[in-house]
């Protein structure tokens, strides 16, 4: 099989990194599946020829450094990178703490810059190679109760759409992928984080958001294992999406804030062009 790659997917212990790397598994591919505890990564995938599990904390250096290293003395070369490790902080902005703002973004941003920073000596000198990012919906459209989740994913669409122009010359690709509200595990109790209720303004809409969330886990329209074997599809091709806007709720999403920003750009147009210097003597 000259087809066969080599992934690295994190956050495989559960949820949809389970799903991913099943699916690149069962595409004949070889996986390096992460998390920060290996044996439940293991217990999660089975036993398989082509699967090694290893210990990776996101959001620690050192650990990235230790899994490319062990990806690449078993399999020789790192073809697919999968960002998929996360959680999620939610609250409204004034009650989620300073400390879980900053621990959101440590994961959810700063961790797959950490894994991207240590694979990409290895895809440079292979020049081939693909990085993806499991963002998400709000990591383009901002809502209430997400504002450091959103805050994140934002941040991981800006640094992947940048990365991309620097690493296209060594033959190594990007792709974001904005997964709707999929049946994964990022609404249970483990991978999600309720601030504190602290402040009354906010009390109840706090009560009745937590309600709707928590009812919403386990009953989301998107089947995380379709979208896993898509995604091992469009990561074969010669040219993946830059962009994969996944599931039908997505793309509603997307279309609604593409048109409200052609709108905002539209609104105060005159003004907007007004600003330049009028000649040269203003300088």
């Amino acid at each position: 099989m000259t087809d066969k790659k080599v992934w690295l997917v994190t956050g495989a212990g559960r949820g949809m990194g389970v799903d991913i790397a099943k699916a690149a598994l069962a595409a004949g591919h070889a996986v390096v599946a992460t998390g920060r505890n290996p044996e439940r990564v293991s217990a999660a995938l089975g036993a398989h020829e082509d699967l090694l599990a290893v210990k990776l904390d996101v959001t620690d250096p050192a650990d990235a450094q230790a899994a490319v290293q062990a990806a690449v003395e078993r399999f020789g070369r790192i073809d697919v990178l999968v960002n998929n490790a996360g959680n999620f902080n939610a609250g409204f902005f004034e009650e989620i703490s300073p400390q879980n703002f900053r621990a959101q973004v440590e994961t959810t941003l700063f961790g797959p810059i950490n894994v991207t920073r240590a694979v990409l000596p290895v895809m440079r000198a292979q020049r081939a190679g693909l990085v993806v990012a499991i963002s998400s919906t709000a990591g383009l459209v901002g809502q209430e109760f997400c504002s450091a989740y959103a805050a994140a994913k934002f941040g991981v669409e800006g640094w992947i759409e940048s990365l991309a122009p620097e690493v296209a010359p060594f033959g190594i690709r990007t792709m974001l992928v904005e997964p709707g509200f999929f049946r994964t595990e990022l609404l249970s109790p483990e991978s999600t984080n309720y601030a504190e209720a602290s402040i009354d303004d906010y009390a109840e809409r706090t009560t009745q958001t937590v309600a709707a969330w928590k009812a919403m886990n386990g009953q989301q329209g998107g089947d995380p294992a379709k979208l896993a074997t898509v995604l091992v599809q469009l990561a074969g091709r010669d040219e993946p999406p830059a962009r994969w806007v996944a599931g039908a709720d997505a793309i509603a999403t997307v279309e609604q804030k593409a048109k409200d920003l052609l709108a905002q750009a539209d609104a105060y147009r005159e003004l907007s062009s007004s600003l330049a210097y009028s000649d040269a003597s203003d300088h």
